[in-house]
């Protein structure tokens, strides 16, 4: 009876001090860089104040804060506004004979004119024939997203990328237009945004058929609140995540990350949404991926991060042994992954199989042993349960080269959405979340290659509302788009 109720008092313990964590602290086991930055910035900035008064207390600079920055040549791409600083008199302060040039001192700095908005004028001249009553000639106008509309393709790109790229809620935008005198309301910019989305339907369509014909993807979900005018609230929905970064294992497949909203968590959807895909699928414990593996075609690999976090949060809340070695463990096959990151998948494999593998051959049976010594209601219980339950998956990594060891690599790419919920709040219907999906899409994989979103989605819409042909819509995904640009 008593060690019962001393069980219970640790599980309820744990319970609080777990609720706490998730209610007050952060969730994560890994300090966030950027996080850590804004920790930074005003102890950087007292620094800077510091050295800015002794600077001008003995008349030269001290270097005190540009030692540790990068003072290199800035991008040779930038254009050059010159300006000479002369000395007045060109006379000898000596003797007054005539003074002559023997070099210069030259110094770069970087300056920045605040984005400026401009009208594009076309002038679409009429000709007539003399001699032909009735005759006008005149070159067609061009095709643009919003017909006989305000914006080019290029601001609507910009619209939509400060939306879902930089987090910027359209009325938010709205205000910024307005302090320049440009006076366009959150209703119009929405327009502007369907319309694009209208058009990169295709597009984002066939990153999905691209990233379906992959051998290993990623796979996760967030919530994604929706605005239900009928309750008079939000309803939930999810936003689905297919990435795929074969990266670290030498694969020449372009990174990608397809968002696809539905308007619930079902099993059904991500068998909907892979119906086709043949190979590794990487994911969380969340059940509705295990009938996946069911079809036969695709086969499941588990995240050890989700499995690390559990046994974090014990040794968060207290002195706790066995979740504490259990970290050491798991922290000791990070370090190989660490080690072959970049090597090809059979070296990655032999590595594994040389380094990994007693580590996870000596780690079951202690989970098992461990497991004997605790109250079957007790988080480490728990959390041993979840690693022991999902251990067929966790292990895939050993025998395939292309497996990462977590899903990281979609956790990120789901981040970005996060932070854009979390300005928006909500989206405003069904449809206009599947615009989200669609354009998020899309500004993402830019960003995956290496391609400025902001560009590559002004030059497509741009393209696709002059008649892109829809059978060669492949050539303009992000990575076929920076080859020919």
């Amino acid at each position: 009876m008593l060690r019962a109720a001393n069980d219970e008092i640790e599980r309820l313990r744990s319970f609080i001090s777990a609720l706490n964590r998730n209610r007050f602290g952060a969730r994560s086991e890994k300090l966030d860089p950027d996080q850590l930055s804004l920790g930074l910035e005003e102890a950087e900035q007292e620094l800077a104040a510091s050295a800015a008064a002794i600077e001008r207390r003995i008349g030269r600079s001290t270097n005190v804060t540009s030692q540790r920055r990068n003072r290199g040549n800035l991008p040779a791409h930038l254009p050059r506004i010159e300006r000479v600083v002369d000395i007045v008199d060109k006379a000898c302060p000596c003797c007054r004979g005539e003074l002559h040039r023997i070099g210069e001192d030259v110094a770069e700095r970087l300056d920045m004119v605040p984005a400026q908005f401009r009208v594009i004028v076309t002038r679409r001249p009429k000709y007539a024939c003399r001699a032909c009553e009735g005759t006008v000639v005149q070159a067609p106008a061009p095709a643009h997203v919003v017909e006989g509309g305000l914006p080019t393709e290029a601001l609507i790109a910009q619209v939509a990328v400060s939306k879902y790229a930089d987090h910027c809620p359209l009325y938010r935008q709205a205000g910024i237009y307005a302090r320049q005198g440009i006076d366009i309301d959150r209703a119009t910019l929405a327009d502007w945004v369907g319309r694009a989305a209208w058009y990169l339907a295709p597009l984002h369509a066939a990153l999905r058929a691209d990233l379906k014909a992959s051998e290993k993807l990623f796979a996760d979900e967030t919530t994604a609140p929706v605005l239900d005018p009928g309750r008079g609230r939000t309803k939930t929905g999810q936003f689905w995540a297919y990435a795929r970064d074969d990266r670290p294992w030498g694969g020449t497949s372009p990174p990608a990350v397809a968002y696809i909203y539905a308007p619930d968590r079902t099993k059904a959807r991500p068998r909907e949404h892979l119906a086709g895909f043949r190979g590794v699928l990487q994911v969380d414990g969340y059940a509705a991926y295990g009938t996946l593996a069911e079809t036969g075609s695709i086969t499941l690999a588990l995240c050890w991060a989700h499995t690390r976090r559990k046994f974090f949060e014990i040794a968060a809340a207290g002195p706790a042994p066995i979740a504490e070695e259990a970290l050491r463990r798991i922290a000791a096959l990070y370090k190989i992954e660490a080690d072959i990151r970049g090597h090809a998948p059979e070296a990655r494999m032999a590595a594994r199989k040389e380094r990994s593998k007693p580590i996870i051959d000596a780690f079951e049976p202690w989970l098992r042993a461990q497991l004997e010594t605790v109250s079957g209601k007790s988080p480490t219980a728990k959390a041993i349960r979840y690693a022991l339950s999902h251990w067929a998956g966790l292990i895939r990594f050993i025998d395939d080269g292309r497996v990462e060891l977590d899903t990281n690599t979609v956790e990120r790419a789901i981040r970005p959405q996060a932070l854009t919920r979390k300005n928006a709040l909500f989206a405003g219907s069904d449809g206009g979340a599947q615009h989200w999906a669609c354009l998020a899409s899309l500004i993402e994989t830019a960003k995956l290659t290496g391609v400025d979103p902001l560009a590559y989605l002004g030059d497509i819409l741009a393209r696709l509302a002059q008649g892109h042909p829809i059978n060669r819509i492949a050539e303009l995904l992000p990575w076929a788009w920076k080859r020919s640009t």
